[in-house]
């Protein structure tokens, strides 16, 4: 557990960190509250976890994580940090508590910061010799980061439209998923060489509940709004930018559901998210020029 306080020593909240695998846990990785902010009944602070289930070193060696157990680390903790500096009255309305979309905007932002290379050079070190790493590995790294990119596209876009064209039927019909299915991959397109990431018979976020029933998009809606997120900082030639970051704070990560998402964002940003940023991120347009 960690006692967060901001720059001027105020008490911010309790940070708790459950990261190891164990036999009690289910499998995945998720930020909660304990308790949410909210001035309603007084000044209450938020007490958030994060749970992950990272395999813990054996016989007392340091638990080592891959690439992709950082992106988990960092991706729920930037949920984590949206519960922690939310600053509104009502419970309700307190950090996550916001629409779909807009709930991975923290968390996939945060993201961003992992695949910096002056992130990687202070905090990917070796576990023995503490070195970091390796100048020609960290560029190995990052020039594979747009690796199939097109592939994982096509797929991810695939299974969204056929959500929405089912959720499109007029009236609650008798369908024959298959017939349905490549009627809707041909209207759009679908090269053949490609499947959908997920077929209609086991689409979970189609069939399990309305929250993200005709809106599997979100997922990349939230990569459009993250993607040109961390443009704004990128854009002042400094990923580090506290000016930045305090807009950001004041905006969106302090907001909760008090505000719209599009008037939040354009608080943040000065504009609504252009998906420019998103292409660039994929490796599908050019690298914009930096001031």
């Amino acid at each position: 557990m960690w006692e967060v306080r901001d720059g001027d020593g105020n008490e911010v909240g309790l940070f708790f960190g459950d990261y190891f695998a164990r036999a009690s846990k289910r499998s995945g990785a998720w930020m909660t509250s304990l308790r949410d902010q909210e001035k309603l009944a007084g000044d209450i602070r938020p007490l958030i976890v994060n749970v992950c289930n990272f395999a813990k070193g054996a016989d007392g060696e340091p638990t080592l994580l891959s690439f992709e157990d950082a992106r988990t680390l960092f991706h729920e903790f930037g949920h984590a940090l949206h519960g922690l500096l939310s600053c509104v009255t009502y419970p309700k309305i307190s950090g996550t508590s916001v629409a779909t979309d807009f709930v991975e905007l923290p968390s996939q932002l945060y993201e961003h910061w992992l695949q910096q290379p002056d992130v990687l050079r202070r905090f990917a070190r070796h576990y023995q010799t503490g070195e970091p790493m390796p100048e020609e590995l960290l560029q190995r790294l990052i020039a594979a980061r747009n690796f199939n990119k097109g592939f994982a596209t096509v797929e991810y876009i695939a299974s969204a439209v056929v959500d929405l064209d089912l959720h499109s039927l007029p009236a609650p019909a008798e369908v024959d998923t298959t017939v349905f299915e490549t009627r809707s991959l041909s209207r759009m397109g679908m090269p053949g060489e490609i499947a959908m990431r997920h077929r209609p018979p086991h689409f979970d976020h189609v069939f399990s509940g309305g929250g993200y029933a005709a809106a599997y998009y979100s997922y990349m809606w939230s990569e459009v709004l993250d993607a040109d997120a961390f443009a704004a900082f990128e854009e002042t030639g400094d990923i580090f930018d506290s000016v930045t970051a305090k807009r950001l704070r004041d905006t969106i990560y302090s907001a909760g559901g008090s505000r719209e998402p599009a008037e939040a964002y354009k608080a943040f940003r000065g504009r609504l998210p252009s998906a420019d940023a998103l292409l660039r991120k994929r490796g599908f347009a050019e690298p914009a020029e930096v001031n």
